[in-house]
């Protein structure tokens, strides 16, 4: 071990607080960035106050940060330290009573940050707290559900009723809301009712002829929101007849998640959170999901970080566009909507003729109809 090395672990070892003592030591001694960032994840825990990466004072539990934090210490230390840490930080840094307290869940108002902090830390939650978290993370799945919903299912509905109507009479095909709107004019005031002058029906065909979405959906520490909006997304999507739905969560393994579709807690509780990132494996394995290249649309939901193949990534991106595959890139997003995301891969992803973008939640129905209608996303961009 030379000089820098063992100035650069001492300094480590003591903190900031004596940089000072060490330029004395040596004038051009300085950390590298990966020691730059080592010490501002170690000092999150370790450092006295106001020595937090950012200047803050540590991590309390609302902090916005926690979920940035969580990933980078898995970025940094192999799994046997960040344990480690993640116990310690729950020990110094406010956590511990939150997690070993139910009442203390209870009384929590609906945060998006905290809910993404207990997925990311709900294999530390001890047995007496498990179902008031998972209560807690209902709360918000509930609250993102009641602003997307109705909107969603509106939009997708409007999206698929430009498809042709039959002229063949069939109550199992009616399609309610288009007849609705169509004889809004046709209301009798004295029956309190619509008389409808024209009932209309779906094309069997049609009917049958379903799309198909696929959410390929990154598990990485940084995607806690995302994984939060997407979940929901993907169990309102699956409860639609005209929608066959796929979700598929990886990091550096694959995790087909669709089964967990018809509860958005259990397909949240389906994520790990952490780790590293092959999105090229995750892409390969999507591929044998496809049946109708036409009627697919994949979803990939990622910061592109990608620790894998990056040419075969967008080899097999391109070759699925033109296949006829809808591909759409969602860039990752943290609470409040910003966005998340490698620069360069986005890039090199745009750069094949693919959407690529952050969305905010409140655009997601908008996309959503777009996308069906096969309408250009720029505006989107």
């Amino acid at each position: 071990m030379d000089t820098q090395q063992k100035l650069t672990r001492w300094r480590l070892i003591l903190g900031a607080q004596t940089d000072s003592e060490f330029q004395k030591l040596d004038p051009d001694f300085k950390l590298d960035r990966r020691s730059l960032a080592l010490d501002a994840a170690l000092a999150v825990v370790y450092g006295g106050i106001g020595e937090a990466a950012g200047g803050g004072a540590g991590l309390g539990p609302s902090h916005p940060q926690i979920t940035k934090w969580l990933k980078d210490i898995r970025s940094l230390f192999d799994p046997d330290l960040v344990k480690v840490i993640q116990q310690d930080a729950i020990e110094r840094k406010g956590w511990k009573q939150l997690l070993m307290e139910p009442e203390l869940l209870e009384q929590l108002e609906p945060d998006l940050e905290m809910a993404s902090v207990l997925l990311t830390l709900k294999d530390l939650i001890p047995a007496k707290s498990k179902d008031q978290a998972r209560a807690y993370i209902r709360k918000i799945v509930e609250l993102i559900n009641r602003q997307l919903a109705s909107q969603l299912q509106r939009c997708v509905h409007a999206a698929l009723a430009k498809q042709e109507h039959s002229p063949l009479p069939s109550a199992a095909a009616i399609d309610f809301p288009y007849t609705v709107r169509k004889n809004l004019k046709h209301y009798s005031p004295a029956l309190q009712t619509i008389v409808p002058e024209r009932v209309y029906f779906f094309d069997r065909k049609q009917r049958s002829n379903r799309w198909h979405v696929i959410l390929d959906i990154d598990q990485s520490g940084s995607m806690s929101s995302s994984i939060l909006y997407s979940s929901v997304t993907a169990c309102i999507l699956a409860s639609m007849n005209a929608v066959r739905t796929h979700v598929v969560a990886f990091d550096t393994t694959i995790v087909d998640l669709s089964e967990l579709c018809s509860d958005p807690v259990e397909l949240l509780y389906g994520f790990q959170l952490g780790g590293g990132t092959d999105i090229h494996k995750s892409v390969k394995y999507c591929e044998q999901l496809i049946e109708e290249p036409n009627k697919t649309i994949f979803f990939l939901i990622s910061d592109l970080d990608e620790g894998g193949n990056h040419a075969g990534l967008l080899h097999r991106l391109q070759a699925m566009k033109e296949s006829g595959v809808t591909v759409i890139c969602l860039l990752a997003i943290q609470d409040g909507g910003k966005p998340y995301y490698s620069q360069d891969m986005a890039q090199r992803v745009a750069n094949l003729a693919i959407p690529c973008f952050a969305c905010t939640p409140q655009r997601l129905p908008e996309l959503l109809q777009a996308v069906f209608q096969k309408q250009d996303l720029a505006r989107f961009g």
